[in-house]
């Protein structure tokens, strides 16, 4: 059975009275080196809590950290933020995994289909905001608080617990990360990640930023919109596109974030052919779609 944090709105305190921050880092003094994993093709809400959550153990506990990407990234403004950043992901299927490692999993949940393969590895931790049914099941530390916008929200509230000085390519991260998450409509934000931006802005790279924002598009992005937009056609307040042959399946989620901001529609659909698989995205452009 799955099992979830305490009350998220507990001030990040836990039944036992302690800090989650605490619990979480006590929980790693045993480890020779701790390995953070996320999703299949990580976000910048992954990659910035990965980068955040290996700056606190380095910082409070000086142990060595691995950052991995599961599955290449493809999204030009993500591929822009580990190039800007200069993020070091190893590729998982890379990892010479040992037993003494300790792996947290960080805004992603096992068995849930978010992996590009079933996750045997034992889990020390999961760090989330998604309200997903993952088996959690023999995983020591659990913190899931579906009332915050982003995981890098929770990340950045572990930093402030642990009075953890925040470099401003640590800070960007975490800001860009949030920010990400919150630009859709309806806007899925919390207080905890309006106190989260505004900790975080002054101290993040406004710059790079609006370097990683601006990304380069490759030729492959506009050959997938003309497909999109030739194909598509509305049904009640629904518009559905078709693209015969997409190099990435990121290019699918690109189209529906332009389509659903057309004021005819309230949800956009686009499926396609990624290699040997089908790949299909959604966007919803009202409250509480399900």
């Amino acid at each position: 059975m799955a099992r979830r944090s305490a009350d998220p709105d507990c001030n990040g305190r836990c039944g036992s009275g302690l800090r989650r921050s605490d619990r979480f880092l006590h929980g790693l003094h045993a480890a020779k080196r701790v390995i953070f994993v996320s999703h299949i093709h990580p976000d910048p809400d992954s990659l910035g809590s990965m980068l955040g959550l290996a700056h606190l153990v380095q910082h409070r506990l000086g142990k060595p950290t691995v950052m991995t990407r599961d599955g290449p990234i493809a999204r030009p403004e993500n591929r822009a933020m580990v190039e800007v950043l200069k993020l070091d992901l190893k590729p998982i299927e890379s990892i010479d995994w040992r037993e003494e490692d300790a792996v947290v999993m960080v805004d992603s949940q096992p068995n849930t289909g978010r992996h590009s393969q079933p996750y045997t590895q034992r889990l020390y931790a999961v760090i989330d905001h998604h309200d997903t049914p993952g088996d959690l099941t023999g995983v020591p530390f659990v913190d899931i608080r579906s009332t915050h916008g982003a995981t890098c929200t929770v990340v950045t509230r572990y930093l402030i617990e642990q009075q953890a000085p925040i470099p401003e390519r640590v800070a960007t991260a975490l800001l860009y990360g949030i920010e990400t998450e919150m630009t859709g409509y309806p806007r899925e934000a919390g207080p905890a990640d309006d106190e989260a931006l505004l900790f975080l802005y002054p101290l993040a790279d406004k710059d790079r930023i609006a370097q990683i924002r601006n990304a380069r598009l490759p030729q492959s992005h506009f050959g997938c919109l003309l497909q999109a937009l030739q194909s598509s056609f509305i049904y009640d307040r629904l518009i559905i596109s078709w693209v015969d042959e997409m190099p990435h399946p990121e290019h699918a989620a690109e189209i529906v974030d332009f389509m659903i901001r057309f004021d005819q529609v309230d949800w956009a659909v686009c499926g396609g052919v990624c290699g040997q698989k089908f790949v299909l995205s959604l966007r919803a452009a009202i409250e509480n779609a399900h």
